[in-house]
Order: structure tokens, then sequence, then C-alpha cells
């Protein structure tokens, strides 16, 4: 993926979700420090749109409950051994629709214990 297509996605994706709930733009959009994230195109993109992004440390997959549902999609897609990109395109997609809501929340409900965490240990390694 590029920062073009990281545009597009948030441009099809992530507008459409805020006029679906009608966020009235109150919301900020955290991402990691990936270069499709922070190139310039990117930046001016963002900024454009007035979406607002969280100031987020560099390799902090503590702080980044998604890194938990990737595992889990992982593992999930390994057990079923797709053999070729198409068969492992729809696993993907199936096992993504299999993890539960409950799982989410109680991820993002971790969120607080994680930084508190973070914080204690000064970032370093930890149980996260």
């Amino acid at each position: 993926m590029n920062s073009a297509l990281y545009q597009k996605i948030l441009k099809e994706n992530v507008r459409p979700s805020d006029c679906d709930v009608n966020l009235k733009h109150t919301w900020v959009i955290q991402q990691d420090n990936d270069p499709k994230h922070t190139t310039k195109i990117t930046k001016e993109w963002l900024h454009n749109n007035s979406v607002s992004v969280l100031e987020w440390p560099s390799q902090s997959p503590d702080l980044n409950p998604i890194e938990h549902l990737w595992r889990d999609l992982k593992m999930a897609v390994h057990q079923r051994l797709p053999s070729n990109l198409t068969e492992l395109e729809r696993i993907c997609k199936e096992e993504w629709q299999r993890i539960p809501k409950s799982r989410c929340e109680k991820l993002v409900a971790s969120f607080p214990k994680r930084l508190m965490t973070v914080l204690d240990q000064k970032g370093a390694s930890n149980k996260y």
C-alpha cells in the first residue's frame, strides 16, 4: 500500500462513515507512523479534509489494540490453509466477519490500563 491508496481508503471509507454515524467532525483518527500515513501528500489530504490526527509514538503495538485483531485474524486464516490468493482474500474476509464485537469492545476498554502500563514502564516492553 502507498499513500495514494491510503488516501483513497480514507476518502471512500472513513469520510462516509463519518457522515453515516453523524459525528459532525468531532472525532480524531489514530494511525501509526507508517510512511504512507506521514507523507507530505497524506498530511495535506488530512488537513484539507479537516481530519484531526492523534499524535502517536512509533513502534507502539501495546497502545494499538488492533494489533491483537491482526494476530487473531492471522491465526484463524493460517488454520484454514488457503491455497491461492483468491482463497486467501475470501478467507480473510470471512474470518474478519467472525471476530465478535465483544472482542473489539474488550480491546478498546483495555486502553486506559494499557496506557497506564506503558507510562509505569516508561515505554519499556510490557505484557501488552
